[in-house]
């Protein structure tokens, strides 16, 4: 725990008499007694080097002194993770899991996607051989490389890609080129200015056929000067809302020559004379969007956990307004529409956290069968991973915003980190995978189960019809049938609007169209039953004290009325829910608020987040957030000046003008 001379006297109040064990929710977050002494002891050893800390706030350097800046300390932050005893592999996890990459890269890791997808790439389609050429030297930094698939004209619709890769058989080599300007790729992080290597995704011809979308390993850079190669056009695309120094970039070939062993061959291969061979299984590379996908969840989660830390510990130090006329100012968290605000999102983080561990042992589980050449999990997997991607990054961006908006003007500073964060988790909205597009998919797979009464164990519901009376329970089980209901629901009207679309005559794609609004709920209810089901099932199969069940079953239970109150007429059309249910309900729901409102403070102590790693003076341990206000605008270049320059230069003159 952080160690404070000071602790705003609200905040030592309020952790007072905690009637649960702190370092057990800890424990149970990270996974274990042992993993949180691991994260321990990686949070000290890289956060007490002082080489990684900013001499000024990012804020005051320019768009190239940030890239500087940040790649500066990724070098570092590298070096230093080879030395630890954890070692590099350990990267990914520990630093996105602990939201310690982000404490030290606070405007972005110009390195990231090295790890998070041109390593995973290799290893998910490339041979054995590939792998043996490229891999030793990925992990060992000897090469940097990124994952060039989004192009500026297409992303998402993988098949509208324009990149070409044509086999030229006499050379035994494939040409790449760029045929127009919206196929230059644009957006892949570490793309600008950082990697010399890149898995480039690319239409393949052979002859004289497309052969569709394959992976190919490309020099970019030169690995001693770092110039572009010839024919390779290449430079950074520009600020953006945030993670500026991710250094996201574009890419250009100008019949760039590459050997033929440079395909990725893992799934799907072209032999010497051309002879194209196809993959055993079309969605064999699905695999790392899986992946990717899966870790996108954990990060909007710890994101969303560091928000609402801020933001309750800021809400208990905040005295505002009269509660009761002549009383002393109250705790703005003692506001009900306060809890309202927060509280929510405190046990989302459960939620979230929970239903992406359970995908992340999915995950591994359908991977080690996949290597043994069984596909049966994937379809499952694959629709999962699309449904929490986006549930959890829009559903985490709204949240985002509303505890930046519990903070009131201050909540608005940069220095707050509310901006920051909502930047990283926004965005997550759009990669890997845009949202809507992804509920589109995910739609398709619930149609197709419905429809043929076959599917994988997530999509179970649909084919396996509820029994007895349609009753309603308001227990955490039985709360949970009326989320299978509202998604059974949902799916049956949006098949029926497509059968109805049908029938007036439209095409299947047209007809699909017209029922994108029915498809979409329907798989946004899947998601939401998902999370629901993985945090009522957490609670039941885990070794927990009492009290620390206790209090999680109260955050499990007020999330997932939560979801019902804010989507009711779901429930209405679809659940047998009566206006009496929801008035039930809702009692139940504000009980939760005043029940769960004095153990807020202890909850997110529970997250155990150093004040890094938090980055906010409204949300440090000690609560002592005015000073730490006023220390962080003494650090603005405007102030280290009583007279600014540009008083003599532009002001004073009109000052002087008398217009």
């Amino acid at each position: 725990m952080t160690t404070a001379i000071y602790e705003n006297p609200d905040l030592k109040k309020e952790r007072q008499n905690c009637p649960f064990n702190k370092e057990e929710i800890t424990n149970f977050l990270d996974g274990g007694k042992e993993k949180t002494k691991e994260r321990r002891e990686l949070e000290t050893y890289i956060l007490s080097d002082k080489s990684l800390r900013d001499d000024v706030p990012m804020e005051y350097l320019s768009h190239a002194e940030k890239y500087a800046e940040e790649l500066r300390k990724s070098c570092l932050l590298m070096q230093k993770l080879g030395d630890s005893p954890a070692g590099q592999v350990q990267t990914l996890r520990s630093l996105m899991g602990a939201g310690l990459g982000s404490a030290i890269l606070k405007e972005g890791n110009p390195i990231a996607l090295h790890y998070v997808m041109f390593i995973p790439a290799l290893m998910g389609q490339g041979t054995v051989d590939q792998q043996a050429k490229w891999l030793e030297k990925a992990y060992n930094l000897n090469i940097i490389g990124t994952y060039a698939q989004t192009e500026l004209g297409h992303g998402t619709f993988l098949r509208g890609l324009e990149t070409k890769a044509t086999y030229d058989p006499a050379t035994k080599e494939f040409v790449l080129e760029s045929p127009s300007l919206t196929a230059y790729k644009w957006w892949p992080g570490s793309l600008g200015k950082t990697a010399n290597y890149a898995v480039v995704m690319a239409q393949l011809y052979t002859k004289g056929k497309c052969e569709g979308i394959h992976p190919f390993m490309v020099q970019l850079r030169d690995e001693e000067t770092h110039e572009p190669l010839p024919g390779i056009m290449v430079g950074e695309i520009g600020p953006k809302l945030g993670m500026n120094t991710n250094d996201n970039g574009y890419l250009g070939f100008d019949k760039v020559r590459i050997p033929r062993e440079q395909l990725l061959m893992k799934h799907s291969q072209v032999l010497e004379d051309g002879t194209y061979v196809k993959p055993t299984n079309s969605k064999l590379s699905y695999a790392t969007m899986v992946f990717v996908r899966v870790v996108v969840c954990q990060d909007v989660t710890v994101n969303l956990r560091k928000a609402v830390t801020i933001a309750t510990r800021y809400s208990c130090v905040r005295r505002q307004s009269e509660l009761k006329p002549g009383d002393r100012e109250p705790q703005v968290m003692d506001y009900q529409a306060q809890q309202h605000k927060l509280l929510p999102p405190l046990a989302a983080t459960f939620g979230f956290q929970l239903a992406a561990d359970h995908l992340w042992n999915l995950y591994n589980t359908a991977n080690n069968s996949m290597e043994q050449g069984d596909m049966e999990l994937l379809p499952d997997l694959h629709g999962l991973s699309c449904a929490l991607k986006a549930l959890c990054s829009s559903e985490a961006a709204n949240f985002v915003e509303t505890c930046r908006q519990s903070c009131g003007g201050h909540g608005y500073m940069a220095c707050s980190n509310f901006p920051r964060i909502y930047g990283q988790v926004t965005a997550a909205i759009t990669y890997e995978g845009e949202n809507t597009v992804l509920w589109l998919q995910v739609a398709r797979y619930l149609v197709k189960t419905r429809k043929e009464k076959s599917g994988g164990l997530s999509v179970k519901y649909l084919i396996d019809e509820e029994k007895g009376p349609r009753t309603v329970q308001t227990t955490p089980e039985g709360i949970v049938k009326l989320y299978r209901r509202v998604a059974v629901g949902l799916v049956d009207i949006a098949i029926a609007e497509l059968e109805n679309n049908g029938r007036k005559g439209y095409a299947p794609h047209d007809a699909w169209n017209h029922a994108a609004v029915h498809l979409i709920k329907a798989a946004q209810a899947h998601a939401r039953l998902f999370v629901v089901e993985s945090f009522v099932d957490s609670l039941k199969g885990t070794r927990l004290s009492a009290p620390v069940r206790a209090i999680l079953s109260q955050l499990c239970e007020l999330f997932i009325i939560y979801w019902i109150l804010d989507r009711s007429g779901d429930f209405f059309l679809c659940a047998n829910l009566k206006k009496e249910d929801l008035l039930q309900l809702n009692s139940k729901y504000v009980q939760l608020l005043a029940a769960i409102r004095p153990q807020a403070v202890n909850i997110v102590d529970s997250f155990d987040l150093r004040d890094e790693i938090l980055g906010s003076p409204l949300g440090s341990w000690d609560g002592n957030v005015y000073q730490r206000l006023f220390d962080e605008a003494a650090k603005s270049p405007l102030n280290q000046k009583n007279v600014h320059e540009s008083f003599h230069k532009y002001l004073k003159p009109l000052l002087k003008s008398n217009l």
